[in-house]
Parts: structure tokens; sequence; C-alpha cells
């Protein structure tokens, strides 16, 4: 409460202990300048919420796989 989505960016990445940490923004909005901002904060991805129910459980589903399978992480330190 109080800040939004790229303010709650903004603080990730600028401490050293979360800055790596993958950050998907899972948004309503489609605004160039929101995708455009997201990904100058340092946004790993940028996805559109569906606004269909059955849509939004497939596509954080897909999310889901994609992070945990398909991705490769950043080595530990």
């Amino acid at each position: 409460p109080k800040i939004d989505g790229l303010e709650v960016l903004q603080r990730i990445r600028a401490e050293e202990r979360t800055r790596k940490l993958p950050v998907v923004v899972f948004t309503s909005s489609s605004e160039q300048r929101d995708i455009v901002e997201s990904y100058d904060l340092g946004a790993n991805s940028y996805v559109r919420k569906p606004v269909d129910f059955s849509e939004f459980a497939d596509a954080v589903s897909r999310l889901g796989l994609y992070w945990l399978l398909v991705n490769e992480p950043l080595p530990e330190e």
C-alpha cells in the first residue's frame, strides 16, 4: 500500500541483496510508457494480465513454468 509497482521495482533494484532477482511486471496496463519505464527500471519481463479468469490462470501457469523450468537462473555467488 501507498507505493505502486514501479516504486517497488526501483526499491528492489536499489538494494544489493535483491537487485539481481528476476522481476516480472504483471499488470493490466498496455501503455507504452509503462512498458518502457518498467524495462528502464530493470524489469526482466512485462506481461499484461488477461481480463478473463481462465486466460489469467493460464498466463500465471505459463509464467510459472517459464521461470521454474525454462529460464536459466543466475548462478549462486
